[in-house]
């Protein structure tokens, strides 16, 4: 048995969760919204004493990967429904600088242009700070966050915004994950001695 697949999954309270077994599709509706997904036919979704537990029919292949893949799936909306998704960004650059205005945002990435970018429903740029340079953190430039109820929008947004101006392997400009570490490397001149 998958350990992921079997572990139930603890509905909490002012979250309703409903199951159509005609497509086994299942709604998920709390405090911060609601979300929809259809899983694979062959997995049996049940809700069992307060929990929701995943079976699978079979021990092939495919259906122990569906098991735990099911698992998760139904664990993240549940997650995301009662307190939600966030992936935080950080903007590391002399002159890198990030504005919010409405729902959009705009980013000054060292292009000759202003990089603006909406967010897709349900997902939503918070936290937004920028800093001005000091002796001690003379990189950051700006942090902010990417929030939603939906995990895999939550990160396909924070990569998107990541792919925009990906961290320089030489000085480390760029936009990163916070506390993400980019493997530095050496210059041309660090390789070769000075004479």
């Amino acid at each position: 048995m998958s350990r992921i697949g079997r572990a139930p999954i603890v509905v909490p309270s002012g979250v309703d969760v409903t199951i159509d077994k005609q497509d086994n599709t299942v709604v998920v509706k709390g405090p911060k919204g609601q979300l929809t997904r259809q899983f694979h036919p062959s997995m049996a979704i049940e809700r069992r004493d307060g929990s929701l537990v995943v079976e699978r029919p079979s021990d092939s292949n495919m259906h122990r990967s569906l098991h735990g893949l099911t698992r998760s799936l139904l664990a993240n909306m549940v997650t995301g429904v009662t307190t939600g998704f966030r992936r935080q960004l950080q903007l590391n650059g002399v002159g890198y600088r990030v504005q919010k205005q409405g729902n959009r945002l705009m980013m000054q990435l060292g292009f000759s242009h202003p990089v603006e970018i909406v967010p897709p429903p349900g997902v939503e740029i918070v936290d937004v700070e920028t800093f001005t340079p000091t002796t001690a953190n003379q990189w950051l430039s700006a942090r902010f966050s990417v929030a939603g109820i939906d995990k895999e929008q939550v990160g396909q947004m924070a990569a998107l915004l990541r792919h925009l101006r990906r961290p320089d392997p030489y000085k480390g400009k760029g936009v990163r994950y916070a506390g993400e570490v980019i493997r530095r490397k050496a210059g041309k001149a660090a390789g070769k001695g000075k004479k």
